[in-house]
């Protein structure tokens, strides 16, 4: 490696993670005749939720490759007119073609992520690191997946592993994605705590949020959250409430009643 090269190295398991998740949503598609079915809860059907996989994995392998893509300005709103546009401007609906696409461009975007070069990218949610971008990349196809999967009577493939490797980018992008109207004004201090697995900080000072990896010192509310419910409710595939009752997620603290908050404190792209 040359003295102006530099890797950014994925974390372990997550290039598995991304090849398995692919081929995985690829077998789910593969010999499904109608893709106008539609996608419970989206106004897509499975052949433009299929579309937009495609695409969406080819524009991630561009932007590890170095290759500048506009799309959108990273709001919630704006990601999801440039989904629009870029769906009219693509006509394949077929699921075999489509399938095969969603695993090449999964591949294309790994290989690129993984060999030298510059350690930043820019993304529509802002500047990271390939590495996160790859976790991006693989919590964008774990939510799409997931909503195929259901429209087609299939199993899902978030699983407790795959959202510990997506936590990277769901951590960046946290402060992105935080609903402003919502959060005006808003102090308080987050533990979150995955059953069996990590612990970070979410902290509101007057509307503005950090997230750390450490969680607080004296966090104001701890919320304990079954892995796989925490992954599904921060992509907005959950009603947080529904998940309360069903005590797939617990709190406690000094203010304990901030707990059902703080979903609402953020809006899924």
């Amino acid at each position: 490696m040359t003295g102006g090269e530099a890797r950014d190295t994925l974390p372990a398991g997550l290039g598995d993670a991304v090849r398995a998740t692919a081929e995985e949503i690829a077998a789910v598609l593969r010999g499904v005749a109608d893709t106008s079915v539609p996608v419970p809860g989206s106004r897509w059907t499975v052949g433009e939720a299929a579309a937009h996989l495609a695409q969406a994995n080819e524009l991630m392998a561009d932007l590890a490759a170095g290759r500048e893509r506009g799309y959108g300005d990273g709001t919630p709103q704006s990601l999801a007119a440039a989904n629009e546009r870029a769906l009219a401007a693509f006509g394949e609906r077929a699921a075999e073609p489509l399938a095969g696409m969603i695993v090449a461009h999964a591949d294309a975007c790994l290989m690129a992520a993984d060999g030298p070069g510059a350690g930043s990218v820019v993304t529509p949610l802002g500047p990271m690191s390939r590495a996160v971008l790859v976790s991006y990349l693989l919590t964008h196809m774990l939510g799409h997946g997931y909503d195929l999967a259901r429209a087609l009577g299939r199993r899902h493939m978030v699983d407790r592993e795959r959202v510990a490797l997506s936590l990277p980018f769901l951590m960046t992008a946290m402060p992105r994605v935080t609903d402003a109207a919502t959060a005006a004004g808003f102090t308080a201090r987050y533990t979150i705590r995955l059953w069996g697995g990590a612990r970070f900080g979410v902290t509101f000072t007057d509307g503005t949020v950090t997230v750390t990896p450490r969680p607080p010192a004296r966090p104001d509310c701890t919320i304990a959250i079954e892995p796989v419910t925490f992954f599904l409710m921060a992509l907005g595939r959950v009603d947080p409430h529904g998940a309360m009752a069903r005590g797939r997620v617990l709190a406690w603290g000094r203010r304990p009643w901030l707990a059902p908050r703080f979903p609402a404190l953020f809006t899924a792209p």
